[in-house]
């Protein structure tokens, strides 16, 4: 019990230290040169890439923007240095997944959003590289914005990320747009077609050539998801011509490699959210974001997904002992593509029903494990209910219940199935209202 106390004491020293640098630079800025107001500011995001999430809620519920703004409006600072701030906080937010909204609601971001205007209608090639950061930094740290202003700032980042240097320089350059790009969300944008080109060539540039950063390619395809996805003709081309099943299948095994699994976080620091995580892990975190929403919006489709499946459970298995919240996060595109896609011998090839039935198997299990499995199981035996019309299909889907009814008895089944004899406390009334309590109704039985 000391020791708790003597860590919670330690840890708001050190963020109390880290609050008092971070407000030291920023008042700091008024009566510097500009090379000075740089290094400060690069001093200020260093403090910021080591702080947890709860460390910068409490620089920032201060709002410093405020500060930044009576700066620039005093002409003590210029927009191009002080937007070197504003920009690494979005990026800090997106790689952490910190949800804070500040800058949303400062008068900072409305002068930005004249400055693009006004650098836009300049139309000077001086003024492109202060254009391009301004739009970078608007959709980083925004949730809303006009269709007008994205009229301006979605080409304004294509053109960037369309560079093909592969030097270390355009690379990060390119990295940023596309980042900046993936962070709009699901928003209506005018001349989606055009755009939907320039992003496909993006793509397929890269599979050719192999010149963008992993964070950048992830990027680009969440662009391209976010945007158009819900367009039946579009959605055909992601999987046919941009073969998106494969691209995420190779990404996340590669990703995959690249991470210690077995190296356990520091002693000193919880394995959260808050914790530092490696830039691949982050990006295997976006490629299952992402991937959710896909087999949340697939019905049937081209049957390559067992190397994808295969390529989730080999990091749920990696992450299950170290990092629980990325093995648990391999759940959801699961159980969606057990509901949604007909192929599930690709579940079977992908041994992602070997997957399950490790959990099931567990010594402990909790609740929302059990939800998990009794969902997946009961999504696919309501697939391979339906008969198919096509004699070829009817017989191949015998041919999968069969399958599935004798891996569910090599793996134990009539255990399995025991362990389910329970009231499931966990579904709420509207679940259990026309849920039998007999798991049996809903496993495969040829």
């Amino acid at each position: 019990m000391m020791l708790r106390i003597e860590d919670n004491s330690k840890e708001r020293m050190q963020m109390m230290i880290k609050t008092v640098q971070f407000s030291k630079l920023l008042h700091g800025l008024e009566g510097c040169r500009e090379d000075e107001q740089k290094q400060k500011i690069e001093k200020m995001n260093e403090i910021i890439d080591g702080m947890n999430n709860e460390e910068f809620e409490s620089v920032f519920k201060a709002d410093p923007f405020k500060k930044i703004e009576k700066t620039i409006e005093e002409k003590k600072m210029s927009m191009e240095i002080a937007i070197l701030l504003p920009n690494h906080v979005g990026y800090y937010e997106i790689m952490k997944c910190v949800g804070w909204y500040s800058f949303f609601f400062s008068s900072l971001n409305a002068k930005l959003e004249r400055m693009i205007f006004d650098e836009y209608e300049k139309k000077e090639e001086k003024t492109e590289k202060n254009l391009v950061d301004l739009c970078e930094c608007y959709l980083l740290l925004n949730n809303g914005s006009s269709s007008e202003l994205l009229s301006i700032v979605v080409p304004c980042l294509l053109k960037v990320a369309l560079k093909k240097e592969e030097n270390e320089k355009v690379q990060k350059e390119v990295e940023m747009a596309l980042l900046a790009l993936s962070s709009m969300g699901v928003r209506r944008i005018a001349e989606q077609e055009l755009y939907f080109q320039e992003i496909k060539e993006i793509i397929q540039y890269h599979q050719e050539h192999r010149n963008l950063t992993r964070l950048a390619y992830q990027s680009a395809w969440k662009f391209l998801m976010d945007q158009f996805y819900k367009d039946e003709n579009l959605r055909i081309v992601v999987e046919n011509e941009l073969h998106f099943v494969r691209e995420a299948a190779r990404e996340i095994e590669d990703l995959s490699k690249c991470v210690n699994w077995k190296r356990k976080g520091d002693k000193k620091v919880k394995e959260t959210k808050e914790a530092k995580e490696a830039k691949e892990m982050i990006i295997i975190r976006r490629w299952q974001e992402m991937l959710y929403v896909y087999f949340d919006e697939c019905q049937s489709r081209n049957g390559e997904c067992s190397e994808l499946f295969g390529s989730l459970v080999q990091v749920h298995r990696a992450a299950r002992d170290n990092y629980a919240e990325i093995s648990r996060e391999c759940r959801d595109p699961l159980k969606e593509a057990a509901k949604r896609i007909a192929h599930v011998e690709d579940l079977l090839k992908g041994e992602a029903i070997d997957a399950v039935l490790d959990e099931v198997q567990q010594p402990t299990l909790n609740d929302n494990v059990m939800k998990f499995c009794f969902l997946f199981f009961m999504n696919i035996s309501e697939r391979l209910k339906k008969k198919e019309i096509n004699i070829e299909k009817e017989v191949k889907r015998k041919a999968t219940k069969r399958k599935m009814l004798e891996k569910m008895e090599v793996e134990g089944y009539e255990d399995i199935i025991a362990s389910f004899h329970r009231r499931f406390e966990f579904f709420d009334k509207k679940h259990r209202d026309y849920l039998s309590w007999c798991i049996l109704d809903y496993f495969v039985i040829v």
